[in-house]
């Protein structure tokens, strides 16, 4: 299937502001005024991963802030996001902690989520988030 086939483009979005992409992936694909952005896992944009002493809490904030980090270089924000999908290794003791840092980011504006749990993550975090978001339309800001 061709992106011309349906007469737009589709555009690999790539920020130093979060942790580069670890394998044949980008970090996010704009087409069509959505972006979609690849799960991302709480790495620092310098590709670090947080200190072993790092609590849920912590993962989140450098997910959310990866994210944020995406979509701005994608003329996107958090407030634009319409689907999130997150992944927890250990539901019964991450779930409520993740959901105080999602409440800080997402109280008003709500997307629609699913948060699952799943066994395991890529390089042993906790935590990944993907997210679909629209673009910004600059007139009505």
């Amino acid at each position: 299937m061709s992106a011309k086939r349906f007469n737009s483009s589709i555009n690999p979005v790539r920020t130093q502001q979060a942790p580069p992409p670890a394998a044949s992936y980008s970090q996010a694909i704009k087409v069509n005024g959505f972006i979609y952005v690849s799960g991302q896992i709480p790495y620092t944009p310098d590709n670090k991963p947080l200190s072993s002493s790092a609590t849920i809490q912590d993962h989140a904030e450098q997910v959310i802030q990866n994210v944020s980090a995406i979509l701005e270089a994608s003329n996107s924000s958090l407030n634009h996001i319409v689907k999130a999908n997150i992944f927890l290794t250990d539901m019964s003791s991450q779930f409520g902690e993740f959901n105080k840092v999602y409440g800080k980011y997402f109280n008003e504006h709500k997307p629609a989520r699913s948060c699952v749990a799943v066994k395991e993550l890529p390089l042993g975090v906790p935590l990944e988030m993907e997210v679909i978001a629209i673009e910004r339309d600059d007139n009505k800001l």
